[in-house]
């Protein structure tokens, strides 16, 4: 049987980290734009889309369990497909009369298979690869993952955009939106159920109550040192400006001037925030790198 070893990293690597930023940008990114185009207050946004950040926060509690149960390669075609369902869903939930409640539900579900395929991804990364391909494919990983911004964040919102204008329907719009999302993370399924290796090392470990006692006993010890409150509360919070500021900068685009905004269309948003913003920050990042 061919290994993930066996196989060119370049059959998998690119397309497992694209797919593994996608959600993350519809969560942070896209669902904010989406709830702004249907009207929802600003308030109501920034509080609630802010909780959907909080899977990849605290998805260390669980990452021992994804070793535990099941291979990562199981995780990883398991939670695509389930991504896939959830973004279907979003763009069900348009013309809902409770929407908004139903797709922050769906949002919130799908947050956390994200932050589940991220720990599994980055698990098969390091099994799938040698230790010299590892290093030599850490900027793969993150060009394809800056890409899958731009498509995710960019080519989405202005796609959502002309749609609004040229039909009037915003909750179409958007619903377009997540199905050619959701149509993604089912080829993307479909593809790496065939293309992913099956590493030897990549295996269920869980062996009975003796490693679920190691599993507990080790956040016990964690949670029982000095001053654990003194730092969770700083990991939690030491980014907390910079979070409430990147999430009231969409609301603050597409609110017309009289209210204090730039008055920017869904599609000049697309374009400027969430493209050539990235790509200036990507290019940033190389200068100061060389």
């Amino acid at each position: 049987m061919q290994t993930a070893q066996d196989k060119s990293p370049w059959l998998w690597v690119p397309s497992l980290y694209f797919g593994q930023a996608i959600p993350y940008v519809v969560v942070m990114t896209l669902s904010v734009l989406m709830y702004k185009d249907r009207g929802v207050g600003n308030d109501d946004i920034a509080f609630y889309t802010s909780w959907l950040y909080l899977p990849w926060v605290i998805k260390p509690l669980w990452s021992p369990l994804v070793d535990m149960v099941r291979t990562k390669r199981w995780w990883i075609v398991t939670l695509q497909l389930a991504i896939g369902a959830a973004l279907a869903a979003v763009g069900f939930t348009m013309h809902l009369p409770a929407y908004f409640q139903i797709s922050l539900a769906v949002l919130w579900v799908m947050a956390f298979f994200s932050a589940t395929h991220d720990i599994a991804a980055d698990g098969f990364y390091m099994l799938g690869l040698k230790q010299y391909q590892q290093a030599a494919f850490v900027g793969v990983r993150s060009t394809f993952y800056r890409l899958a911004t731009i498509v995710g964040g960019g080519a989405m919102a202005m796609l959502a955009g002309h749609l609004t204008t040229s039909t009037g329907d915003v909750g179409f719009a958007w619903s377009v939106v997540f199905f050619a999302l959701a149509a993604l993370f089912i080829a993307l399924f479909a593809y790496h159920s065939v293309v992913l290796g099956r590493p030897a090392e990549d295996k269920t470990v869980l062996g009975g109550g003796d490693k679920l006692a190691e599993f507990f006993a080790t956040f016990a010890s964690f949670f029982g040192k000095r001053d654990i409150c003194l730092i969770l509360g700083f990991i939690l919070t030491f980014r907390l400006g910079e979070s409430q500021l990147l999430k009231l900068a969409i609301p603050f685009m597409k609110d017309p001037v009289v209210k204090g905004g730039l008055g920017m269309t869904t599609e000049q948003v697309g374009l400027a925030y969430s493209t050539i913003g990235i790509i200036a920050l990507t290019l940033g990042g190389c200068w100061a790198a060389s």
